[in-house]
């Protein structure tokens, strides 16, 4: 990224001669509120642990709502393990510069995407960064890629409440809240309050529970399968006074799609899953707002 003249990390101080650390820090923050305040809405997708779905619960959601004709930024926040670019179909793209600064990833008109996996030399090329670094990378991420006017700003988190939850937190400031995926397994459940309470301690609004993986719903026959419990996720809403978004249920499209770079909403629109994803947006726009 970026780096001012005598590489002291400033990407945004023409004075390269005369920039301090405190200077740098100044524009850093002049340039993150300038960015913000072209985005209308700002989305944390977070879970408690791994394996619950979230990033292609957050891919879709940020397809359907380009697909409602919406401007969506898409902000890959797992540095560790950036999957967004591969269930969009945008693997092994590099992100450009230009006057405005870093250029998102255009992967359909109304849907641009910002990666750690854009920046790295090959998917299998680990980052071994501990929190200072990352927060630096997201820090970038927010205030010097050129987003332009958005309608919402979807951050996808990795699991837990660690580093980078809190840095988008704490970046993003304003924030219209965050959706907690979770599927319907106790130990699933019992993580996913843990991100609920975080998002209390650091004044997020919770914007509601999304319960994945919620039964599998037979193609040939429709009966409905409850291979990992149901209902999960819509009590601990309701324990914890959250609000429920809905439930979405196993599709083995999801995953076949997901794997080939192809959104469930494109190519499987009349699916089980898709209808739930639209349902599940439905909701969102309703707390936001826009509705």
């Amino acid at each position: 990224m970026a780096e001012c003249k005598e590489n002291r990390g400033c990407s945004t101080c023409q004075q390269a001669s005369t920039c301090s650390v405190e200077e740098q820090r100044r524009h850093q923050e002049e340039e993150l509120r300038r960015r913000l305040t072209t985005i209308r809405h700002r989305l944390m997708i977070m879970s408690g642990k791994g394996g619950v779905g979230k990033s292609t619960v957050a891919a879709n959601l940020a397809w359907a709502l380009a697909d409602r004709g919406y401007k969506v930024g898409l902000l890959d926040a797992d540095i560790h393990g950036p999957n967004i670019p591969l269930m969009l179909g945008v693997e092994g793209r590099r992100l450009a510069m230009s006057p405005e600064g870093i250029e998102p990833l255009e992967v359909t008109p109304g849907l641009k995407v910002v990666s750690m996996s854009f920046l790295l030399r090959d998917s299998d090329t680990p980052v071994i960064w501990r929190g200072p670094l990352k927060m630096g990378a997201l820090r970038q991420f927010l205030g010097e890629v050129n987003w332009g006017d958005l309608d919402f700003l979807i951050v996808d988190l990795p699991p837990g409440t660690g580093d980078e939850p809190l840095s988008i937190a704490q970046l993003l400031k304003e924030v219209d809240g965050s959706i907690v995926v979770t599927t319907p397994q106790d130990v699933a459940l019992l993580d996913s309050r843990k991100s609920v309470n975080f998002s209390r301690k650091v004044q997020v609004p919770v914007l509601g529970i999304i319960e994945n993986m919620s039964g599998f719903v037979c193609p040939h026959c429709g009966k409905k399968v409850n291979l990992l419990k149901s209902g999960g996720g819509e009590k601990a809403a309701q324990e914890l006074n959250v609000p429920f978004l809905g439930r979405i249920p196993i599709d083995t499209q999801v995953v076949e799609l997901g794997d080939e770079g192809r959104p469930l909403l494109e190519d499987a629109p009349d699916s089980f899953a898709a209808r739930a994803f639209r349902e599940v947006v439905e909701s969102i726009l309703e707390r936001v707002g826009e509705l």
